[in-house]
């Protein structure tokens, strides 16, 4: 809320748009004064606004920008300390109640601009600190609040029931068989995952891509660092099944052919436990990897007590 009182005296001054009728003005502004002094607000308001019309007074629009805030009329009351404040110099009271305005209207920048304003001049001036820290924290609200919208909404999309889309029988089978329930889960997988499943091919393929990029996304977006959720999951069932130190082993101990080192390097694997988390489709996507690749993998594996991911 606008805060001054009836002391105040500004020292602003702004151009005028019409002939000023100095006495009438005076006259209006006392009687508002009186009004205002014996509770008639509207009375004072309706003075108010003859005194500006008749004058060209600052400290006349700075009282009806403040009683106008005060009976809920806060656009008339910004509009008249904007006019206040488009001069040089403008007054610190208009700048402080300007900003009080703009921060209840959510204008976070525009108050913060004002408030800027004071203190590039008085760095220590108490009040406007004050207001500072308070539009500071509106915004920190504001973009909190934002942010828990966006959240909501991602949220809203990705719990989306993949039924609720037109995919055929066969593509809502393998997923379902996938345990893939939401938008959100096509996420977290990428291609060669689901076309590493059984009985899902290229066409079923394509129609769920096109059915995500619909939606303003793409499979496997929303995988973590390199592993999609399938592969998280995987990699937990591996720590209940060999030691971490087999896990951690780098992919050269396992001693493979060249061809085979450099098609898992495509595929950023370092461990060994970065191996056994990919499935045969996955591998044998990568360019010149054969089925003679695919076996040596799956006996070096082998040694170590570990398989690759089976998907079906």
């Amino acid at each position: 809320m606008v805060t001054i009182g009836n002391g105040d005296v500004l020292d602003t001054e702004i151009g005028s748009g019409h002939r000023s009728d100095l006495g009438a003005a005076k006259s209006h502004f006392e009687s508002a004064i009186r009004l205002e002094d014996e509770g008639d607000r509207a009375g004072a308001i309706t003075e108010l606004r003859a005194a500006v019309d008749a004058g060209n007074e600052p400290n006349h629009r700075f009282r009806l920008a403040y009683l106008l805030d005060l009976v809920g009329e806060e656009e008339q009351a910004t509009d008249l300390l904007e006019q206040l404040s488009d001069v040089k110099l403008p007054s610190i009271n208009v700048l402080l109640n300007l900003a009080v305005l703009y921060e209840d209207s959510g204008e976070v920048d525009a108050a913060e601009k004002c408030l800027r304003q004071i203190l590039d001049t008085d760095p220590n001036h108490e009040r406007a600190r004050l207001y500072m820290r308070d539009v500071r924290a509106s915004r920190d609200m504001y973009y909190d609040e934002e942010q828990a919208r966006d959240a909501a909404k991602r949220a809203a999309l990705l719990n989306t029931p993949v039924t609720d889309f037109e995919l055929t029988v066969r593509s809502r089978n393998c997923l379902k068989k996938m345990n893939i329930r939401t938008l959100g889960d096509l996420l977290k997988i990428s291609e060669s995952e689901l076309m590493g499943y059984k009985n899902f091919g290229e066409t079923s393929l394509l129609e769920i891509k096109q059915m995500v990029v619909m939606k303003g996304l793409r499979l496997g977006q929303d995988v973590e660092g390199q592993f999609s959720r399938l592969h998280q999951d995987r990699y937990a069932e591996l720590q209940s099944q060999a030691p971490e130190q087999v896990l951690n082993k780098p992919v050269s101990a396992l001693e493979l052919s060249v061809r085979c080192r450099k098609a898992i390097q495509l595929l950023n694997i370092q461990t060994v436990g970065d191996l056994a988390v990919r499935t045969e489709a996955e591998l044998m996507g990568i360019k010149n990897f054969g089925a003679t690749s695919l076996q040596e993998i799956k006996e070096r594996l082998a040694e170590h007590g570990l398989e690759l991911r089976d998907l079906t």
